[in-house]
């Protein structure tokens, strides 16, 4: 049973980080440049961010778990899992807090894009906020992938 629980561990960094550099620097990017309307493409974009940090806090809720399991009162001590509280806390943050103001900004928007209303300079604030923080958490993620053998030893 160890081992399967081993394996799930190594496979949700995996899930998690591959998603946060697959969406955010591979698709996202080519949806932008393939797509003749940019705002098709961010609602693409937006869409697959948003499944991207449900499994981002799915993968976390098991790595925490498995980190408690695996070292009880001593993963406080644990780098790895404090990598993993970070990237979950900026993963909630964008899921729950940016995301969803970003969302209401488009709606207000309505009828034009966000991108051709008054609303313009905001969105704009509140998508580079949210791009900082990827990129964190996504630097973060090639830390926590250089570093997830440690929370098996």
């Amino acid at each position: 049973m160890r081992r399967i629980a081993e394996a799930f561990y190594l496979v949700a960094i995996t899930l998690w980080v591959g998603s946060l550099w697959t969406t955010g620097y591979l698709t996202a990017p080519v949806l932008f440049s393939s797509l003749g309307d940019r705002q098709l493409a961010g609602m693409l974009a937006g869409k697959l961010f948003a499944l991207g940090g449900w499994i981002g806090l799915g993968c976390a809720a098991y790595l925490a778990i498995f980190l408690i399991g695996r070292w009880g009162g001593q993963v406080w001590r644990r780098s790895v899992f404090w990598l993993v509280v970070l990237m979950v806390l900026l993963a909630a943050a964008s899921q729950f807090g940016i995301q969803p103001l970003m969302a209401q900004l488009k709606a207000d928007a309505l009828p034009r894009g966000v991108m051709d209303s008054v609303l313009r300079d905001r969105f704009a604030t509140w998508h580079g906020i949210s791009s900082g923080l990827y990129l964190v958490q996504s630097l973060i993620g090639l830390w926590l992938v250089a570093w997830c053998g440690r929370g098996l030893r």
